[in-house]
């Protein structure tokens, strides 16, 4: 497979068996490129509310920003600087600043208890940008409901039940960050990379709509700009979904870089899906043939998430690079 298809989500949940059929088939030969555009039904005036706030968010000054930074969140909760997430396979830092959030459980789940560092109470701008919290909260539940419902094409595509990821999806430690990259010109160096080559570490990513160009995908060892019809959401794939699925589907290798003749900044909200930190990342039975035997040992999600915060330079008191 050497192109993104664009499937239709509600074709899957409303339509006929070979609707239903059809929209299975054509996410699972997309995947193998990592990456699906999909229709949806997400509210276009919730998506235009939330970038609206985050751009006057990323418009403060840095003092200002600098203040939303909660120490030890690595990266999940509040404000991170520039220069400071650095991809795995890179030793230059991104030159990208982001403000993260999600959703919590109630005090005293498990969860809560046992996974403290997951389910951090989300730190939102609130003094700054009144409202804020309230419509970024409810645009990542939005996505988050979108996510659990694409997830169940997946599983059926897998050979399972299309209830497989519900329960632990349910209660993942999801992440919304959106990320503003400045204008190059003001960039350390001469090179156009925004953020370099990687793979997301998740499920899958939902990334609902960008401002400028410039996500790029690895296909057959050429970048390929991804360019979904307009108000569809990419969807892209993590390294959790090739362990279970013992790499039948990969994860999506991508980059973002400016167009050096489209001046100015980018700015995107990305979703990571994650499954609840204790799920084993297992590969499923019907994955493993004689064909495709197993490649992978079982690994719980807490400890994938903690391997790739280290690599891309996110625990504040142990970095890969120093500042």
């Amino acid at each position: 497979m050497n192109e993104i298809l664009d499937v239709d989500l509600l074709a899957f949940e409303t339509g006929s068996t070979t609707q239903r059929s059809a929209v299975v088939d054509g996410v699972m030969r997309s995947l193998a490129t990592g990456f699906v555009y999909t229709a949806h039904d997400l509210s276009e005036s919730l998506i235009d509310d939330a970038y609206a706030m985050l751009g006057a968010f990323f418009d403060l000054d840095t003092e200002r920003k600098q203040r939303w930074t909660v120490d030890g969140a690595h990266g999940q909760t509040g404000y991170t600087g520039l220069l400071v997430e650095t991809a795995a396979s890179s030793d230059s830092p991104d030159w990208k600043e982001m403000l993260n959030w999600g959703d919590t459980v109630p005090a005293g789940h498990p969860l809560r208890t046992g996974f403290p560092n997951r389910y951090l109470d989300p730190v939102l701008p609130e003094r700054d940008i009144a409202g804020i919290t309230d419509v970024l909260l409810r645009f990542h539940r939005s996505i988050a409901d979108l996510q659990q419902r694409f997830l169940r094409i997946i599983a059926v595509g897998l050979g399972a039940h299309e209830s497989l990821f519900d329960e632990t999806v349910a209660v993942g430690a999801n992440l919304t960050r959106a990320i503003r990259y400045p204008p190059m010109e003001q960039a350390p160096g001469t090179e156009h990379v925004w953020a370099g080559a990687h793979a997301d570490i998740n499920l899958i990513t939902a990334l609902p709509r960008a401002t400028a160009r410039g996500l790029q995908v690895d296909i057959d060892g050429a970048w390929v700009d991804a360019v979904p019809p307009e108000g569809h959401v990419i969807i892209n794939t993590g390294l959790m979904l090739e362990r279970i699925s013992n790499g039948v589907i990969p994860p999506g290798m991508h980059r973002v870089v400016a167009d050096p003749k489209q001046p100015g900044q980018r700015l995107s909200v990305v979703q990571f899906c994650h499954p609840a930190p204790w799920t084993a990342l297992t590969p499923l039975a019907s994955c493993i043939t004689p064909e495709n035997p197993q490649r992978f040992l079982p690994l719980r999600a807490a400890d994938a998430l903690d391997e790739v915060l280290w690599q891309i330079n996110l625990v504040e008191d142990g970095r890969r690079i120093a500042d």
